[in-house]
């Protein structure tokens, strides 16, 4: 099994990152329509790299894939970071208020770690942001972390935006998130990383 670190990198330095991202999101659009074929009404996340948010044509191939598998708009979550953002903000902007247009989902991933989060998410057309596992992992031993998470958890409530927390490893993160009002979350904790068929399983059991 190759890691995502050890070949992602090298492919967004390829023209070889559009193909296969729309590749990528046909396989899952594919398996979300399995999913609601047996009546598990589930949504999905896929992640876009800084190359992907510079192609004006993205949002065009991407509703031709949820036509092609008659998936709605809002069942699908696109996942950009800052650092991908920055390359070009005015065309990223662009891009990513095309598929909010459309009915998809645009969420703000790694939440916390740029150098401008607050100032830039006030532009972006999201309406989800992620807390970074950096901050999540340890912030029931580390109470700056905890800090950054409450007040992150506030700032989303008050802008509208849905809230998922990255990196829950134990029940008493679990816990503390529910207690400080976070809905959603993700982590090994709830499950490690699975197949297809085996979350199937998983959620019908």
């Amino acid at each position: 099994l190759l890691p995502p670190a050890k070949f992602i990198p090298l492919i967004e330095k390829t023209a070889l990152v559009g193909p296969i991202t729309l590749c990528m999101i046909d396989q899952a659009l594919a398996q979300l329509a399995e999913w609601h074929k047996i009546g598990l009404r589930l949504s999905l996340a896929v992640n876009l790299s800084a190359r992907n948010l510079l192609d004006p044509e993205l949002p065009r191939q991407i509703e031709a894939l949820l036509r092609k598998h008659s998936i709605e708009p809002k069942a699908l979550t696109v996942e950009v970071t800052e650092s991908a953002t920055m390359v070009d903000p005015d065309r990223a902007v662009r891009v990513l208020a095309a598929l909010r247009v459309m009915g998809v989902c645009v969420s703000v991933d790694d939440f916390g770690t740029g150098q401008s989060s607050f100032a830039y998410l006030t532009k972006l057309p999201a309406n989800e942001i992620k807390i970074d596992r950096s901050f999540v992992t340890d912030m029931c031993v580390n109470k700056r972390d905890e800090a950054i998470v409450h007040s992150t958890i506030d700032l989303a409530r008050h802008l509208d935006l849905h809230v998922v927390a990255e990196g829950i490893e134990t029940q008493e993160v679990w816990d503390r998130l529910r207690d400080l009002g976070c809905s959603t979350g993700q982590g090994y904790f709830i499950s490690k990383p699975v197949t297809g068929e085996q979350l199937t399983g998983w959620l019908l059991e």
